[in-house]
C-alpha cells in the first residue's frame, strides 16, 4: 500500500493536534508548567502541523512544491529536535554545572529584542533542567525527542520519495 502525498500531510496533521493536545493536557490539567524550551518545541512543531496543513489543503500537482512543503514541514521538526535534544543535555548535567534560572519567557519577551530572547531562551536555565514528569523512566524531554524525531523522518521521507 502506498501512501498518498496528501494522506501523509493529513498524518502529519493530526501528530501536530495530538502533540500540541497532549502538551495542554500536561499543562492545564495535570499543573506541569512549561519551560521556555519547551514552548519552543512547540513552537516548531505548530510550525510542522502549519505547514502540512497548507500542503494538505493545497496538494499540490508538481513534485517540485511537493518537496518544498515537505522541506518546510522538516525545518519545524529539525527544531523542534534540536531544542528537545538540547534540553535533554541539560537534564543531564551534574547539578554544579546546571545554569541557574533566569527570568520568565514572558517577562524577557515584553523587555528584550526577539534576538536576545532567542538567544536566552536557547541557553537554557535551571527550570529546563528540572525533571517534573517521566513515563518508564524517561522525562517528557526524551518522549519529546523521540515524537519529533519520527516526525522529521516522516518529513524527510516525503521530501525524497516519488510522490504519488
Amino acid at each position: 500500500m502506498r501512501l498518498s502525498y496528501r494522506l501523509v500531510n493529513a498524518l502529519l496533521v493530526l501528530a501536530t493536534i495530538v502533540g500540541m493536545s497532549f502538551a495542554l493536557y500536561l499543562e492545564h490539567v495535570t499543573g506541569l508548567e512549561p519551560c521556555p524550551l519547551c514552548i519552543f518545541q512547540r513552537l516548531g512543531l505548530m510550525a510542522m502541523g502549519f505547514i502540512a496543513l497548507i500542503a494538505l489543503i493545497h496538494n499540490p500537482a508538481s513534485p517540485a512544491f511537493k518537496r518544498v512543503y515537505a522541506f518546510l514541514a522538516g525545518l519545524g521538526m529539525l527544531w523542534s529536535v534540536s531544542v528537545a535534544g538540547r534540553q535533554i543535555w541539560l537534564q543531564h548535567l551534574p547539578a554544579d554545572q546546571v545554569p541557574s534560572c533566569g527570568p520568565g519567557l514572558n517577562y524577557l519577551v515584553n523587555v528584550l529584542p526577539l534576538k536576545e530572547v532567542l538567544s536566552e531562551v536557547l541557553t537554557g536555565s535551571g527550570e529546563c533542567a528540572k525533571i517534573d514528569w517521566t513515563f518508564l523512566g524517561q522525562p517528557l524531554s526524551v518522549w519529546s525527542f523521540v515524537f519529533f524525531s519520527f516526525l522529521l523522518i516522516v518529513c524527510i521521507w516525503q521530501m525524497l520519495r516519488r510522490n504519488t
